[in-house]
């Protein structure tokens, strides 16, 4: 297995990341990075961002068909309207109603639900 250098770069990313309090893009940090630190590439960032998800330190989810990031084991759900595309986000925090179809702990988790919203079921 490789090992990870530890470099100048490395220590700002580490540093900026430790910020993170929400879901994040990689484009979103590099944007906030690139206006303190404009050596550091967005290559350089991607890179990061995977090593960071590969050691299971930062959390990936898919969003808009784009990665998010979370330091915090975030449930990430949208629920998408069928017929008007309206998507929502939603807050779902107990998972019990999957523990017993898991073999193995659950450390976050991504749902998408499709259907009718109430707008277009009153239509």
């Amino acid at each position: 297995m490789r090992q990870s250098r530890t470099t100048k770069q490395k220590a700002i990313l580490e540093e900026e990341l430790a910020t993170k309090k929400t879901f994040f893009s990689a484009e979103e940090f590099y944007v906030i990075l690139k206006n303190k630190y404009p050596q550091i590439g967005i290559a350089t960032v991607y890179r990061f961002l995977h090593e960071k998800v590969d050691k299971n330190f930062l959390h990936s989810y898919t969003c808009h068909r784009k990665a998010l990031y979370s330091l915090q084991k975030k449930a990430h759900v949208h629920f998408y309207c069928e017929q008007c595309h309206v998507e929502k986000h939603l807050d779902i925090k107990n998972v019990d109603f999957l523990k017993n179809e898991i073999p193995g702990e659950i450390c976050h988790f991504q749902i998408d639900v499709k259907g009718i919203c109430k707008k277009c079921q009153k239509d």
